[in-house]
């Protein structure tokens, strides 16, 4: 019943196949309109209106090495970075 079609990106000019699946998917849910942006300009417009988080940088307790972490770290715990926390986690 449906067929992949080609359309154009709105933002970045570039085509883009709109698959027989997703064809499909808009209909189940009711959408009328065909999408008019990439997956890639998507992506960068849904980030775009996202705050950027603020990292902190700290020292790892365990290894010493620079980590930076998304909460303000304070004295009275250890913190870890990301290959110690992966490391610790999996004992």
């Amino acid at each position: 019943m449906y067929e992949d079609k080609t359309l154009v990106c709105k933002d970045c000019g570039k085509e883009f196949v709109f698959t027989a699946g997703e064809q499909e998917f808009y209909a189940e849910k009711g959408f009328q309109n065909e999408p008019q942006r990439c997956k890639e300009c998507r992506t960068a417009r849904k980030n775009a209106a996202r705050p950027q988080k603020e990292l902190f940088t700290t020292v790892c307790a365990n290894c010493g090495k620079e980590a930076k972490i998304p909460f303000q770290p304070s004295n009275d715990r250890p913190v870890y970075c990301s290959e110690c926390y992966a490391a610790m986690k999996q004992q």
